[in-house]
């Protein structure tokens, strides 16, 4: 259960209670937990069964799988005011998580138990929608990441990550295999990548970080 002063500060982070009648309210109140987690914990791991629901009020989490050779591919991150649509759809199905999800920076969280968020998409038009909204979103970026795997070149995905991640912070504190990682594909690979763009002058290596030396071009290749 929490407290109205926690209700309106995770109401703010989140639209879909912005928008909820008083019964809604009243049963999130009671329902929910607040939890706290730090970066590099695991919220689910493959093969979990699904107890409770996070909606995250701060911090990244990143859900991702990895294959039979140990290569890891990011299917997409959730943020504040979001959730995990995979968590969502395996409480609602009564299956098992089939990924990994992982805070990335520090999250604080609700919970809402399983049995509670079965219930409300049956008796809450609004939270119905909001699930539906959550589905079709996820939706639409693992078809986009569907799209890059099978038809975009490997160096055009790695300038967008580099141009994303330098958004916030250049020199960007990330390491060849985090971009493996992120993209699916080996540390190797990404590494001759990497100094085929520093010979073309795109970035720059320094100790533990990659500097984006030329944005243009890297905006150029991104583009292709």
């Amino acid at each position: 259960m929490i407290d109205l002063q926690t209700y309106q500060r995770v109401a703010a982070a989140m639209p879909v209670l912005q928008r909820a009648d008083a019964e809604l309210a009243r049963a999130f109140q009671h329902a929910a937990s607040l939890v706290r987690i730090a970066p590099g914990k695991d919220v689910f791991v493959q093969g979990d069964r699904i107890e409770a629901i996070p909606l995250l009020v701060s911090g990244t989490v990143r859900v991702y799988q990895i294959g039979e050779s140990g290569r890891e591919v990011t299917l997409y991150r959730f943020h504040p005011g979001e959730s995990c649509v995979l968590t969502a759809n395996a409480i609602l199905t009564h299956q098992t998580f089939p990924a990994i999800a992982t805070v990335e920076q520090e999250a604080e969280a609700i919970l809402i138990p399983a049995e509670v968020f079965r219930q409300w998409v049956q008796r809450h038009d609004l939270w119905r929608d909001f699930f539906f909204d959550l589905v079709s979103q996820r939706l639409a970026s693992v078809m986009g990441l569907v799209d890059e795997v099978a038809f975009r070149r490997l160096d055009v995905r790695v300038a967008g990550v580099l141009l994303e991640r330098a958004g916030s912070q250049n020199p960007i504190r990330i390491t060849h295999q985090e971009i493996a990682s992120e993209l699916g594909s080996s540390r190797e690979v990404i590494s001759r990548i990497l100094e085929d763009l520093a010979d073309r002058g795109m970035v720059r290596a320094e100790r533990g970080s990659i500097a984006v030396a030329d944005p243009a071009g890297l905006r150029r290749l991104a583009a292709l």
